[in-house]
């Protein structure tokens, strides 16, 4: 039996369906095959060039989107990947002059086109003309809680806190429901010293509404801090379990990367407040939970892995060792002393402040007892 005619919509939806299966190789063969009967077919073209995008294969998607515009020079969808495309290759000029093309020809309206090309900017960090675009969508679209929430993620990236507090809520005002800008907001306000509002909205989220660790782990903080609940609390469980997911979730090499990204030119790792909000934990979780040194012996031992933030707001992350040697380097006058007497008179002075007697007697005692003092704060 001869293989029933397909016309160039059929290959093009059969592409469509591969594509959000994720299978771009097989949607890449059936585009191929389409365009091989129908050469002229903008849908097609415009089909192989986001499979190729999918793909990280930017010649060949500009080279499928400039066919494509070639034919149908005001295609939205067309100049809408080009765009994308010039932003992979660092020409924000000719991506923003695609996309105030779309404009012009009048898709103002096309709330997912809008935050497309909105999003597409934002993750080339064109933070500004990404702002102007959710904008957009917004205006044509006042009750969309998704294009409320991506003013708020933009007006935080440009450094505007008043605005994205107020998108983001917004946001969750429209849609209570929208779990990524609950956790942003929750991290938001966490930054800002407002932990018992970003614990009312931590506490309205589902393990499986994050995938980024950092606001777990504040979660689980403030929750043994407002409600004294010991780490082995099976309230707090499903949140370690979730944790514990990410960090399996991600490839061995993604790991290594993270742990090489996570470190300052100092080798201390990173405070999380100075990385970005989203897809930035798991740069931090896999050396909190399971760095290891090698023991006597050629024995792997495994020491727990502990946070502690100061006053000032530096956070130093390691055993409890390695952390009072990470604060003994950053006290100038003590980079060439011992580890026992940068405890001893460190002690002394924070008895002076307080009239708290601190232990200086191992690295715990000395950084428990300054936490009792209020000097620090010890956040895992």
């Amino acid at each position: 039996m001869s293989e029933p005619f397909l016309s160039s919509d059929d290959y093009d939806e059969r592409a469509h369906q591969l594509y959000n299966e994720g299978q771009y190789d097989e949607a890449i063969e059936a585009l191929r095959t389409g365009l091989g009967l129908y050469p002229h077919a903008v849908e097609l073209h415009v089909g192989m060039g986001y499979a190729r995008l999918a793909r990280e294969e930017y010649l060949w998607a500009r080279r499928a989107f400039e066919q494509a515009i070639g034919l149908d020079p005001d295609h939205e969808d067309a100049l809408a990947g080009l765009g994308e495309v010039l932003l992979k290759f660092g020409d924000r000029a000719g991506a923003v002059a695609c996309f105030d093309r779309i404009l012009a020809l009048g898709f103002r309206d096309d709330h997912d086109l809008m935050l497309q090309v909105g999003r597409a900017l934002f993750r080339e960090a064109v933070l500004d003309q990404a702002r102007r675009f959710f904008e957009v969508a917004l205006t044509a679209h006042p009750d969309s809680a998704e294009a409320a929430a991506c003013v708020g993620y933009a007006a935080h990236r440009l450094s505007d806190e008043a605005d994205a507090l107020y998108w983001l809520r917004r946001a969750l005002e429209l849609d209570a429901d929208q779990g990524e800008a609950r956790i942003y907001l929750a991290n938001l306000l966490y930054d800002r010293g407002e932990y018992e509002a970003a614990l009312f909205h931590l506490e309205r989220t589902e393990p499986e509404d994050h995938f980024d660790g950092l606001a777990i782990w504040r979660l689980i903080e403030l929750k043994k801090s407002v409600y004294r609940l010991p780490d082995a609390d099976p309230e707090l469980a499903p949140w370690h379990r979730r944790l514990d997911d990410l960090v399996g979730d991600a490839a061995p090499d993604d790991l290594l990367l993270a742990e090489i990204e996570a470190m300052g030119p100092d080798g201390r790792v990173r405070d999380p407040r100075q990385l970005e909000l989203f897809g930035t934990l798991l740069t931090e979780l896999p050396g909190m939970r399971t760095r290891s040194g090698l023991g006597g012996g050629g024995h792997l031992v495994h020491s727990e892995i502990h946070r502690v933030s100061t006053l000032g707001g530096v956070t130093y992350v390691g055993t409890w060792e390695e952390i009072v040697r990470q604060m003994k380097d950053d006290a100038g006058e003590w980079a060439g002393g011992s580890l026992e007497q940068y405890m001893a008179a460190t002690a002394q002075r924070g008895r002076k402040q307080t009239g708290i007697a601190i232990p200086a007697t191992d690295p715990e005692s000395f950084l428990r007892g300054s936490a009792d003092a209020g000097l620090l704060r010890i956040l895992h």
